[in-house]
């Protein structure tokens, strides 16, 4: 894995890109309320559709995340790239998992639609940096002048720094924006997977790019999060730094990481 300052400047760069990402965001963060996380959560955590996820994973062969400027491979190839740098660093198994399936709550997208931005045409509610609704959004954002056409802008209680919150409350107890990252979190946690805490946590937040890169949303940080923050940190290496247009998958790789995937997770069937 390449880790030199010069290689890290041809990531996450958002100022010459395609409309489609623009848009995406534009969308994300105008639609993006209160009112429409605590939609989605009612709507789509059901656990009502039991699926392989060896079956997932053939699925999201297809899936390109039009958010990403660093990359146009479909989602399942960035998550073995991810996987494969996480173990020849020698890191533990259930971290290599986690690079393996991190972006796999993407999956929505078979059931959802247009309206909630939960489709392959609008993917607003799906992909992108995520963000803590119910208070102010933070000035360290991908595209900040977005934030204006929040609507929960104009709410009072939404508006302050704490805003329904309060001061180190911990993430945990605060509502992100609707995306891969909390589903995925939410059917693993529902499954009763065999993943430490640690890996739901960095599924979890491994999107929230103004905490865990920009310094934001410290005021509701607590013990919990001060202690798994080095685990955002060091993941965030492997979800970044390797991608890459180039993939070699061989069956002996594939093997290794079916293997892993019915060791973790209810012996590879899971409930959507």
């Amino acid at each position: 894995m390449n880790n030199s300052n010069e290689s890290k400047k041809e990531f996450r760069k958002y100022d010459n890109v395609e409309e489609d990402i623009k848009r995406t965001y534009y969308l994300s963060r105008k639609h993006q309320t209160v009112e429409y996380v605590e939609r989605m959560h009612q709507k789509y955590l059901t656990f009502e559709r039991k699926m392989n996820v060896l079956d997932v994973f053939e699925k999201l062969e297809k899936f390109v995340d039009i958010s990403d400027p660093d990359i146009t491979l479909p989602n399942y190839f960035h998550g073995i790239q991810t996987a494969e740098g996480i173990r020849k660093d020698g890191h533990p198994e259930w971290l290599q998992l986690v690079g393996l399936i991190h972006d796999i709550g993407k999956i929505i997208y078979l059931w959802g639609c247009d309206e909630d931005g939960t489709s392959l045409k609008e993917q607003w509610g799906m992909v992108g940096d995520t963000f803590i609704v119910g208070c102010q959004l933070p000035e360290k954002i991908v595209y900040p002048e977005y934030n204006k056409e929040n609507k929960d802008k104009d709410i009072p209680e939404y508006s302050t720094q704490l805003g329904i919150y309060s001061k180190n409350c911990g993430l945990e107890n605060v509502k992100c924006s609707w995306g891969h990252d909390e589903y995925l979190y939410q059917v693993l946690k529902h499954n009763q997977c065999r993943l430490p805490e640690e890996a739901l946590y960095i599924i979890r937040y491994h999107s929230l790019y103004s905490y865990h890169t920009n310094g934001e949303y410290q005021h509701f940080v607590n013990q919990k999060d001060k202690e798994y923050f080095k685990w955002l940190k060091l993941f965030n290496k492997y979800d970044l730094y390797t991608k890459s247009e180039e993939v070699t998958l061989d069956e002996e790789t594939k093997e290794y990481y079916q293997n892993l995937v019915k060791k973790y997770l209810n012996n590879g069937v899971l409930n959507f």
